[in-house]
């Protein structure tokens, strides 16, 4: 066996062991908004409840380890008080690793992951639409860790409102699991879906990826992608350019030989196809013609 004294590692490589050891872990994707009104949207792993009477939960959205800045998350539970937890299930996974792009402040996270913002009752920031269950809180307390890169900032919340989808009940009102379909995160790109084991999802490009909401409108409104698809494609750099989808066109066209003239939703299917096997690239170029 290798030990190790934390003081002795760097960091990032703690860090890193930490993450991947202590796994899986659940999702609190918080919506919060700061005092001029902007919505703010981001994941965060270091999470879980720790009481029902009364319901609390806890978040740490961590300084970074590179630079030792905060998220705009933390800033806003700062001065607002306030945050929805949302849980996060697989059908939204994509979209919600989108979010953990570092956008700069302002930029509205509901929108670059073609997320839906939905009215709380209670607190003032918005909650997701596309999440099954969605827990309205008040921050009760915010207790800093440290004050280097890697420190956290445990976020004490407390639970004022539920919402619960039907879709994920049970006829007693119990919420079922295997329904719900819950992921939770683990180290490096690794993802665990209930029931179906670990998966990969590569992280969000440091130099941005375009957004849901810089898409055509007749993709960001396909009726046959689904948000995990728009997820995906939404985190590229560029669009192709009209040479690369002309080369791509012809190249495909003895396996489809009525690709120039089918419709966006026949496009659609087979784009999802490139999508299942990981291949963006060719479902822009293919989604583009």
């Amino acid at each position: 066996m290798v030990s190790f004294v934390p003081k002795d590692l760097s960091t990032g490589v703690l860090h890193s062991y930490l993450l991947s050891a202590i796994a899986p872990r659940p999702i609190a994707f918080a919506s919060t908004i700061d005092t001029n009104g902007n919505p703010n949207l981001s994941p965060f792993s270091f999470f879980n409840v720790f009481s029902a009477n009364p319901p609390i939960l806890i978040f740490s959205p961590a300084r970074r380890v590179r630079d030792n800045t905060t998220k705009h998350t933390l800033s806003n539970v700062e001065t607002t008080k306030e945050v929805v937890i949302n849980v996060v299930n697989y059908d939204m996974v994509q979209q919600t690793s989108l979010t953990s792009t570092e956008y700069p402040e302002g930029v509205n996270e509901f929108e670059k992951a073609g997320l839906t913002m939905l009215s709380s009752d209670i607190v003032k920031p918005f909650r997701v639409a596309e999440s099954p269950v969605q827990l309205e809180c008040k921050v009760n307390d915010i207790v800093q860790l440290g004050a280097e890169g890697g420190a956290g900032n445990l976020v004490i919340c407390e639970v004022v409102k539920l919402h619960i989808s039907e879709d994920v009940l049970n006829e007693d009102q119990t919420i079922n699991q295997e329904v719900l379909d819950l992921v939770s995160r683990a180290g490096g790109s690794y993802y665990s879906r209930a029931n179906k084991g670990f998966f990969e999802i590569p992280k969000p490009l440091a130099t941005m990826g375009i957004g849901v909401d810089n898409m055509p409108e007749h993709v960001r409104n396909s009726m046959i992608l689904t948000g995990n698809n728009l997820g995906m494609l939404a985190n590229v750099e560029a669009l192709p350019n009209t040479d690369e989808v002309n080369l791509f066109i012809a190249d495909i066209s003895e396996r489809y030989p009525d690709i120039k003239t089918a419709s966006h939703r026949e496009k659609h299917k087979i784009a999802q196809n490139y999508l299942s096997y990981g291949d963006v690239k060719s479902a822009w170029k293919l989604l583009l013609s």
